[in-house]
């Protein structure tokens, strides 16, 4: 049994889903691992992870959409604001997703179906730079 490690740095531009997937596919082809077990993990509250639809990038709009009205920006709505009127509302969207992932592993491949994508959802209004880190272990 053999494992890799690699901490992915995630740039943002604000609210909304970056695709990470060429990112995870170099890095599962890079460590030679043929079969496995690939585990996500972003190391933030206020960002989560998603595997969604990569085809039609209305997909992407309509789930920002939706979020924005499942947690929206509203200061009378919470107590916690420590880091600005965002804030609560990111927290609330990452709790609604998730912050890992495990994707198994053939023939050095993350096995994906034919649409999905891999990404990294920001929930604050501002660009910033996410870290996930990528654990595959396998032989």
């Amino acid at each position: 049994m053999r494992q890799a490690l690699h901490h992915l740095r995630v740039p943002t531009n604000g609210r909304g889903l970056v695709d990470i997937s060429a990112d995870v596919r170099a890095f599962v082809r890079d460590a030679r691992i043929e079969l496995g077990l690939l585990t996500l993990y972003c190391r933030h509250t206020s960002a989560s992870l998603l595997i969604q639809e990569n085809a039609d990038p209305s997909v992407r709009r309509d789930l920002e959409r939706y979020f924005e009205t499942l947690a929206p920006e509203d200061p009378r709505r919470y107590e916690h604001d420590a880091e600005g009127p965002d804030d609560m509302p990111a927290h609330l969207r990452s709790a609604l997703t998730q912050v890992q992932l495990s994707i198994p592993v053939e023939a050095r491949a993350p096995v994906l179906g034919t649409w999905q994508g891999i990404y990294l959802f920001e929930h604050r209004r501002h660009g910033h730079t996410r870290e996930v880190v990528l654990h595959l272990l396998g032989e």
